[in-house]
């Protein structure tokens, strides 16, 4: 295990910190916060994008892509990660919102988007900071992407207009545009991709691959966390007001959402135990499948639901519960490997 910087160690407590000055900010200044929700293009609020661009362009940028070739010779690791994102998430948030959220149809709706947009974002970060296979993770999240682009669509027809109607539950028609999937995926995958690979490709080419490993790396690493916290303050000072008025409603949401982050870590790990994955890649695995996409969750929630719905609020309140979440589970992921420790293939 790699040692950790001061930044680093106490980064839970960074955190939560940022989280509470983001709530304090939405509070004591309501019209500061709505100016930063003015600085957005449609639904995509800029500053947001460029704190989530910048927290995912170190990670990326470390990603050797000339071996990123390797993770898709492995069919068996591919398969169980594809069955762990697009099978065991979707079926699991469905059922959790059932048992949580059935007398409350547009929260379960909203949970059921959340579980059904597979994380092609923040998981990058978590991997990182978990000590995971970078390039597994990247080439993971690209296969997402692609099965995002094309089925999201048709997975939400099924779990929100016909799959409720089986269980007595109320329905929903809706239409999500392939061109909406696409643009989320592009800004918020595709420009960070972009910026690591292009810059990590150049800078060995009029350097050195000594110097950019050495050098150019170790002072672009820390952008992660100072966007990490830049983000999160920003996530919550929108809805700062929110959290100090709707406590019980943002409660029963976020009960079933712990829930599935937890099932789906534990599950992940289990089955890479079970199949004797070395850690590395067990935990590119594990929270390639526990995060989720929120971005593209709230912004079909937005325009098929509208700004004001419950669906919409169900999907703010997941990225909320995410990031406090997944910093416990990357603690969570030590741990198990101190206390369970496995041989390196």
């Amino acid at each position: 295990m790699k040692q950790l910087n001061f930044l680093d160690r106490y980064l839970s407590l960074w955190i939560f910190l940022a989280i509470l000055f983001g709530v304090a900010i939405g509070n004591l200044f309501p019209k500061f916060t709505l100016l930063l929700s003015s600085f957005s293009i449609g639904i995509t609020n800029i500053p947001l994008a460029i704190g989530l661009i910048l927290m995912m362009y170190p990670p990326l940028a470390k990603v050797k892509y000339e071996n990123l070739h390797n993770v898709f010779k492995d069919i068996k690791l591919l398969s169980v990660s594809l069955f762990l994102n697009w099978v065991i998430g979707p079926l699991l948030m469905f059922c959790l919102a059932y048992i949580f959220l059935a007398d409350r149809p547009e929260y379960m709706v909203g949970l059921i988007l959340i579980g059904l947009a597979r994380c092609i974002a923040m998981v990058i970060v978590w991997n990182d900071l978990a000590n995971g296979d970078r390039e597994y993770a990247a080439g993971l999240v690209a296969l997402n992407s692609l099965f995002q682009v094309f089925f999201y669509s048709f997975y939400a027809i099924i779990f929100i207009t016909y799959l409720p109607k089986l269980f007595g539950l109320q329905s929903f028609e809706i239409h999500v545009s392939f061109l909406e999937v696409a643009k989320t995926v592009f800004i918020y995958l595709g420009i960070p991709f972009l910026l690591g690979f292009l810059s990590r490709k150049y800078i060995i080419r009029f350097f050195s691959r000594d110097f950019f490993e050495t050098k150019y790396l170790p002072k672009v690493s820390p952008i992660t966390l100072i966007a990490l916290l830049f983000t999160i303050i920003i996530m919550f000072s929108f809805k700062g007001e929110m959290i100090s008025h709707l406590f019980y409603d943002i409660l029963i949401v976020a009960i079933p959402l712990l829930l599935y982050f937890l099932i789906m870590f534990l599950v992940s790990k289990l089955i890479g135990r079970l199949l004797s994955v070395e850690h590395a890649k067990d935990t590119a695995i594990a929270f390639t499948a526990t995060g989720n996409n929120f971005e593209l969750a709230i912004a079909v929630a937005i325009a098929v639901f509208g700004f004001e719905s419950k669906q919409a609020f169900a999907g703010v309140i997941g990225p909320l519960v995410e990031v406090p979440a997944l910093i416990l589970l990357v603690q969570l992921n030590d741990w198990i490997l101190k206390k369970f420790p496995k041989k390196t293939q």
